[in-house]
């Protein structure tokens, strides 16, 4: 052991691991080297961030990785990551490098500060930006097979396709004082507490660049970049210990007149340790950025795994909106309708179609597949509606008599693997796979045709056609094909039809089966650490997450489960044997309304909220659904001498400041969702939390199709015995377990912490007292509703009231 652990023990940040952390240090490094992964749960005080961090950088330093990558869906871990880096580095002679990434949205200058146009997203417009400063810089007479500028980069000559003199040149015509006429102003671009070399407004072409008098927009942050031969003029340096974040490479970048989100990618191709989010490696959309620096040598840790599942499913789902179907239309609508103005519009636009060996017959069936698309989808909603709701919604106002909440409209049984209502249209009505797999391809001739022939246009008919080509191709076990109804209520005169002042209606391709991907991303990388405070039944996490894939593949996977490491006699933790909290069971709350028409369940909850809430301190109480913490909240205001805040489904705006409201004064009670936002990513350190109690087992809406088919999916894959414990039981508990885990942050803390329901039992029908730790299983204690103010009282008078 000390000969094993003198190869880490440099890279610890701290004095003295505790002995759970040394054990995942090693584990992690020796599963490292084997190239495989380990599946770690450690609760708050394990020390997961620094040890995973000292394995990596161990291995790394070693010689048996390149670089080190961290994804967490939690702004506050990522954080976390950084701090705990730059505290390994302080005591290293030789620090590991290190990049903190963020969205394009979070770097652009123009974006930032509002420059665009309202009706243009800031990643579309940076990528035309971005494609319009390569074609000005490109190095004339240069062709993809014959680069002819000779560069310096790294210290070796290299011939590329741009030219840094053309860049550069671009560069000086933004500037102010530079040889731009078309320069409106001279007000500068500020961003990030710093100024720009630039001026605030889009800047245009040269004309001795121009191929027009009227020359193409560019980005000079972007043409500076290629001036620096794709370089950075910020490093590692800059950050605090060897690592940058936004707050160090956006201003820094900004200041000396270069793309900051060019100066993040630079800076990551070099770095040792790379700190993004699960889009940055899950996300087909965002996953090109990492590309070049992910391989068999690349050291892996996943953050917050518990949620990777949900998550990623999210991720491969995909969506398209009515309105952008319609935009597509329109994008081959206007390409036709050039084609007709003349003989020679026609021919020019046929040539141009030619070079992407795309017949302007492809234009037309594309034209009219989505015209003919667009009137099945607005059927479809019609005869849906009139279904659910009668025909009353169509003469009257649809807002008296639609709901208000999104709806979800399955095109296939979820239940059954068959062909869904969509494709079976498209067949009967003559179009074919071969059409459908054609318009991503048609689409990118659409678009490449309208920006060569300089239309007033911003295309979207390639990413639709690839969508749909999605459709067709994906299977329909793995995948729930839907038609969705958005609840978003606008005024009548913007909308076409009646059902549109109501919802936003759009094409879902809803992922069932998120393993299947995560295996090959896995198998793609040299092995790493899949950690959260709440991973267990880890047999289970390793077949959903695609670990025991590998393993029968095998590829080594360890798995780990430590217990809180904080004393046990500063936490009182109670399993309250009530009935189960089943919507059977405790009937509607808005038909109980008073505590004389509640039934017997609703009753017996009502005195064990009452209970927990009056226990000393701040009280965090997560019902199943918000529409039961309303309830509650209602109850417990009239009730309880301290405030009580009810939280809703609402904006982050709204949320974070409730929760600075429970955070400060006096003593409160908070109600909100087990499935919210407040209940899990969310450091409630010191005295901001004294109590919680969690109520119910949350599972999702077992009635939503997508969840049926998950389940469908699931008996295919793992058995039907295990469909339901899978895809829901064990999330829902992990969710109560993260909830739990809120009140006790440090070994100084003390609280109560209560599983509230028949369901968290050893003994109970339907129990999941299975799904609870090893640990947790031992320690919480079960009694029923009237002994639990007496436990709480004695825990408190052995531990001090709190203030």
């Amino acid at each position: 052991m000390e000969q094993s652990e003198t190869r880490w023990s440099k890279f610890f940040g701290f004095a003295t691991p505790y002995t759970n952390q040394r054990d995942a240090i090693e584990a992690a490094i020796e599963v490292g080297r084997e190239r495989g992964y380990l599946a770690m749960e450690g609760p708050c005080g394990t020390g997961k961030t620094m040890a995973a961090l000292t394995a990596g950088a161990t291995l790394v330093r070693d010689g048996e990785y390149d670089n080190v990558v961290v994804v967490t869906p939690v702004k506050q871990q990522r954080a976390q990551f950084v701090e705990d880096l730059r505290t390994m580095n302080a005591g290293l002679d030789d620090p590991l490098d290190g990049a903190a990434l963020v969205g394009k949205r979070d770097l652009c200058p123009y974006g930032r500060e509002d420059v665009f146009p309202d009706d243009v997203g800031v990643h579309d417009r940076c990528e035309d930006l971005r494609e319009n400063t390569a074609h000005l810089v490109e190095s004339e007479g240069s062709s993809d097979d014959a680069p002819t500028a000779t560069v310096e980069i790294g210290g070796e000559t290299d011939e590329v396709w741009w030219d840094p003199q053309r860049a550069s040149d671009l560069v000086k015509h933004a500037r102010p004082g530079g040889t731009g006429q078309r320069q409106i102003t001279t007000e500068t671009l500020d961003t990030a507490d710093v100024e720009s070399p630039y001026p605030r407004g889009q800047q245009s072409a040269p004309d001795s660049m121009a191929e027009s008098d009227d020359g193409p927009l560019y980005c000079p942050f972007e043409a500076d970049w290629y001036a620096r031969n794709k370089g950075s003029p910020v490093d590692f340096d800059l950050g605090e210990e060897h690592v940058v974040t936004a707050e160090e490479y956006l201003p820094g970048a900004v200041e000396r007149g270069t793309c900051p989100h060019r100066v993040m990618s630079v800076l990551l191709e070099s770095a040792d340790v790379i700190v993004g989010n699960y889009n940055h490696l899950f996300d087909p959309a965002s996953r090109p950025m990492l590309e070049s620096v992910l391989g068999d040598d690349t050291f892996l840790i996943v953050d917050e795994a518990h949620r990777l599942e949900e998550r990623v499913r999210d991720l491969l789902s995909n969506r398209v909106g009515r309105s952008t179907l319609k935009r597509a239309r329109n994008d081959c609508v206007q390409l036709l309708q050039r084609a007709r103005q003349s003989t020679d519009h026609r021919e020019q636009v046929k040539d141009e179609l030619a070079s992407h060996d795309v017949p302007l017959g492809a234009i037309e069936q594309a034209r009219d597949f989505y015209d003919d698309l667009l009137g099945w989808l607005d059927g479809r909603i019609e005869r849906y509606l009139d279904d659910e709701f009668g025909r009353e919604w169509r003469t009257g106002s649809p807002g008296e008599t639609l709901p208000d909440h999104d709806l979800e409209v399955p095109l296939r049984n979820p239940e059954a693997v068959e062909r869904d209502e969509l494709t079976a249209w498209a067949e009967s009505a003559g179009y074919t796979g071969d059409h459908w797999r054609s318009l991503s391809a048609v689409g990118l001739a659409v678009e490449q045709v309208i920006e060569e022939l300089g239309m007033a246009r911003t295309p979207v008919c390639t990413a639709v056609g690839a969508l749909m080509g999605q459709w067709w191709e994906c299977d329909h076990a793995t995948y729930l094909r839907e038609l969705e109804l958005e609840y978003a209520p606008k005024d009548k005169h913007s909308a076409s039809e009646p059902w549109q002042t109501q919802y936003t209606a759009g094409l879902v391709l809803f992922e069932c089966m998120p393993g299947d991907t995560l295996e090959e991303i896995f198998d793609g990388l040299g092995g790493g650490i899949l950690m959260s405070a709440t991973l267990e039944p880890l047999d289970v996490f390793a077949e959903v997450s695609g670990l025991e894939a590998l393993r029968e593949a095998n590829r080594p996977v360890v798995e780990r489960t430590y217990t809180l490491p904080f004393p046990e006699s500063n936490r009182a933790s109670c399993l309250v044997d009530t009935t189960a909290f089943t919507a059977r069971n405790r009937g509607d709350p808005d038909e109980n309304g008073t505590p004389e028409t509640w039934n017997r369940t609703r009753g017996e909850y009502a005195q064990v909220l009452r209970i927990l809430a009056r226990s000393p301190g701040n009280v965090l109480l997560a019902m199943p659904n918000y529409r039961e913490a309303m309830w509650a909240g209602s109850y417990l205001a009239d009730v309880v001498e301290k405030p009580v805040l009810v939280d809703e489904s609402s904006s982050n705006e709204e949320t974070e400041a409730l929760k600075q409201r429970f955070f400060q004064g006096k003593q409160k009670v908070l109600v909100t969702s087990t499935r919210g936002t407040l209940t899990e990513g969310v450091d409630y350190d010191g005295d901001k939390l004294h109590c919680c109690g969690v109520v119910g087992v949350p599972l999702v809406n077992i009635g939503s199709p997508r969840v049926t088919a998950v389940q469908r999916a699931y008996a295919d894959a793992f058995g039907s015995d295990n469909a339901f414990e899978y895809a829901l039981t064990v999330p829902a508990v992990r969710r109560a377990r993260q909830t739990l885990g809120r009140v006790i942050r440090g070994a100084d803390e003390v609280g109560v912490r209560a599983l509230v329901g028949q369901r968290y039992v050893s003994d109970a029908r339907h129990s999941v007292n299975p799904y609870l730790s090893a640990g947790e299983q031992e320690e919480f204690v079960r009694l029923t509703p009237e002994f639990l103010d007496g436990q709480i009282q004695r825990f408190w008078d052995t531990n001090g009231r709190p203030d």
